[in-house]
């Protein structure tokens, strides 16, 4: 059910329970039970109703906030998701309800000293397509660097170096996938990258001898952090996808 992107396994296996899953006509009881390609998986419109409610909520994360679980006495981003934190330019007209933070998870990182555009969803499905081992999904960062050399970084960072970012850059052991960097100013580009490795865009500054001093993530897939204020949130519209 998760690979045909049904559903993902945790609400597989809640639908399941549920009796909310047949094959070719029978109710499935069992969890994990194996399906031959041949066969044909329905599921009762109930789960599509509950589905239909679960919401994304799209945070323009500070510094100074953990993405995940709370750790060494920092808050995770999921503690901003409250009405009073609310974007009251929210275009989808939805309100804030408690059930709204049950299993609400983040899709992905944002370092603590990093800020900017941070997923969090009820959604199986779009986790899988944001955070899934295949996913491709480019994600856009300002990135606000320092050199060692006196004089706008743009000016004197050599261009063979910025060809190095764009690719050639091997992390832990594996090369990483072409990007797209370019100069927005004088001491800030622009990343487009279609992986996440753990403090990437730090690592690879420091790579080419540049010091990051401030990151934001501006854009993943077609969704925009657009005019959302830091530490505010909104909906994810019902016309808006990844």
């Amino acid at each position: 059910m998760s690979e045909l992107g049904l559903a993902s396994r945790r609400e597989a296996d809640e639908w399941i329970a549920r009796g909310w899953v047949r094959v070719d006509g029978a109710v499935v009881s069992e969890l994990g039970a194996r399906v031959s390609p041949e066969q044909q998986i329905t599921v009762d419109p109930a789960a599509r109703a509950f589905q239909a409610q679960l919401v994304t909520v799209l945070l323009n994360k500070p510094i100074g906030y953990v993405s995940g679980q709370a750790e060494d006495g920092y808050e995770p981003a999921v503690t901003l998701v409250t009405p009073q934190n609310h974007w009251n330019g929210d275009p989808t007209g939805l309100r804030f309800k408690r059930e709204h933070l049950r299993n609400l998870a983040p899709a992905g990182r944002l370092d603590i000293d990093s800020v900017g555009l941070l997923v969090l969803t009820q959604d199986g499905r779009i986790a899988k397509r944001l955070i899934g081992h295949d996913s491709e999904i480019e994600k856009e960062y300002l990135v606000r660097v320092q050199y060692g050399r006196p004089g706008p970084v743009r000016d004197v960072f050599p261009e063979a170096d910025l060809g190095t970012l764009n690719h050639g850059l091997w992390l832990d052991g594996k090369p990483l996938l072409p990007a797209k960097v370019w100069w927005q100013n004088e001491d800030q580009l622009r990343f487009v990258l279609r992986e996440g490795k753990k403090r990437q865009i730090r690592r690879m500054c420091e790579a080419v001898g540049l010091k990051v001093v401030g990151l934001k993530r501006v854009r993943i897939g077609r969704v925009m952090l657009g005019d959302l204020p830091p530490g505010q949130w909104r909906y994810l519209r019902g016309d808006e996808t990844f």
